[in-house]
């Protein structure tokens, strides 16, 4: 067994030690460009959605953003999602040292069903990017399967569950642009992916603090003006292909806009 081999099995035992006592590991293991096996203290990334809006936001205390896509199979976002996503993103976020979206393929768990504690377990075995320094790091997956809290009214396109973490369900958005008439698939993605970085920016009334009273209580963290990105029907794909219109991905209200900016956004 070589010296690295031999590393890795003492960073991971540490490890099992030191969580024994709690259901959620706050640490990982993980390799640096040079190779050394380093445990990293993951506990920054676990906190509550909206938790870190003004990190995002602002560069007070990260100056980079750093998005690492997690697909299964061939259930990677388009291209044009991508560009739409950082152009979103630039538009609201002081990043001076820029904003990096990486792609990596995992193993499908080759579920038909997803909780947020089946999501979690996932992110935990597969996560790589972390805050680091002056980066901030978030994780995003595109899983295949459905969440396990659709009904029959509405199927959930994606879900932020933790304060850099958020999952789309892939597969259930492809379902609903393969309809007749439907928007296009980079159409759906954009508006889901904008979506729930909304919610990690602290919209609404989560984290950035309302400017004007405009938050939906009858459906949580959402916008009361239907024509915002973040209005509740965004999150679901019956309600998503009732909002579209023309295929345009819809923006941000001048409300949402407001609260972001005074939580040092753009």
């Amino acid at each position: 067994m070589n010296i690295r081999n031999i590393k890795l099995i003492v960073l991971l035992f540490a490890i099992v030690l030191s969580c024994s006592k709690d259901s959620e590991s706050n640490s990982t293991v993980t390799e640096d460009e040079d190779g050394n096996l380093t445990e990293i203290d993951t506990s920054s990334n676990k906190k509550n959605v909206g938790d870190s809006s003004n990190d995002l936001l602002s560069s007070n205390s990260f100056e980079k953003l750093i998005i690492e896509i997690l697909y299964v199979g061939d259930l990677n976002p388009t291209s044009a999602t991508i560009d739409n996503f950082k152009e979103f993103l630039e538009a609201h976020l002081n990043k001076p040292q820029g904003i990096e979206i990486i792609q990596r393929q995992i193993v499908s768990p080759e579920q038909e069903v997803y909780s947020i504690k089946d999501i979690k377990d996932i992110e935990d075995a597969n996560r790589q990017k972390f805050n680091n320094q002056k980066t901030i790091a978030v994780s995003g997956i595109f899983i295949d399967g459905e969440y396990d809290q659709n009904t029959a009214n509405g199927s959930v396109l994606g879900v932020a569950y933790r304060n850099t973490s958020f999952v789309i369900f892939e597969e259930t958005i492809r379902n609903f642009s393969s309809q007749p008439l439907a928007p296009s698939l980079a159409t759906l993605e954009s508006v889901v992916l904008s979506h729930e970085a909304g919610h990690l920016l602290g919209l609404v009334n989560a984290g950035s603090a309302m400017q004007t009273d405009h938050q939906d209580t009858e459906h949580g963290r959402h916008c009361t003006q239907e024509d915002c990105l973040m209005f509740w029907t965004a999150e679901t794909g019956e309600g998503l292909l009732n909002m579209l219109t023309g295929g345009s991905v819809p923006s941000l209200d001048i409300l949402c806009v407001n609260d972001l900016q005074a939580n040092s956004g753009e």
